[in-house]
């Protein structure tokens, strides 16, 4: 006599071949010492998810936010594939001026990657109402190029206003000059930058923030200019949510 339906049990395979299970997204991290505050990417309490970080030796802030990230390259390329080998489903990494490595990077892993802040300009662009723009506020106005800007489709043309001129953000994470951090100074520069840029540019309808260590700042921003603020938070939220879609049943 064969068995009734109600009695036959379905095998559950567990599928292997990852060394990590549960964080799919994984990041690339610049080499530092500043102090990575709840809402920095660098902190890994700023997610409602797991991830797995990779630090890529020798590209420190300095180098790749004012030198171009020269040579830097094969060393980011090797450590994504170190985090797709580990069980990394997606790759982001923590500065917005790796956009110079978006396609490269891209091609070389064979998972999606998504390596700046800076991507979310064309979405927010197409949310704003007629004669509205993006406008950037970024760590390092002086050394954010037309290159960056086109790894990452952003119209050369957008308005950007850099931090270098502030008491504390520039100050502690490209040129290091000490590892503590007042984030009050902190906060007014970013805040100081969000408003010279919506001053200088009345027809900005939104802004997005290029550094990642800038979203502890972001509501403060949004509140002291009164528009939307993008950062990177808001992307790997969305980036992720593509990776672990909600089951609603």
């Amino acid at each position: 006599m064969s068995a009734h339906p109600s009695s036959i049990v379905t095998p559950r395979i567990a599928r292997g071949g990852k060394a990590i299970y549960g964080a799919p997204l994984g990041i690339l991290m610049l080499e530092a010492k500043f102090p990575r505050i709840p809402g920095d990417m660098g902190n890994a309490t700023t997610w409602p998810f797991p991830v797995l970080y990779r630090v890529v030796s020798g590209a420190s802030p300095e180098k790749v936010v004012l030198k171009g990230a020269a040579g830097l390259l094969p060393d980011f390329i090797d450590a994504a594939k170190d985090l797709v080998r580990l069980g990394a489903e997606a790759i982001t990494t923590n500065c917005g001026f790796l956009s110079l490595f978006q396609k490269e990077i891209a091609g070389a892993v064979g998972v999606p990657v998504a390596t700046s802040s800076l991507m979310q300009v064309p979405w927010v662009q197409a949310t704003l109402p007629p004669g509205k723009r993006v406008g950037l506020v970024t760590v390092s106005g002086s050394t954010l190029t037309p290159a960056h800007l086109a790894g990452a489709g952003v119209p050369l043309d957008t308005p950007v206003v850099g931090t270098e001129n502030g008491r504390e953000f520039f100050r502690v994470l490209i040129k290091a000059e000490k590892d503590d951090m007042d984030i009050a100074l902190a906060e007014q520069d970013v805040v100081g930058a969000g408003r010279d840029l919506v001053a200088n540019h009345p027809d900005i309808g939104a802004i997005v923030l290029e550094c990642t260590n800038m979203p502890p700042y972001a509501a403060a921003l949004q509140a002291a200019v009164g528009l939307p603020v993008y950062d990177i938070y808001s992307m790997i939220t969305w980036f992720h949510a593509g990776l672990r879609p909600r089951a609603f049943s």
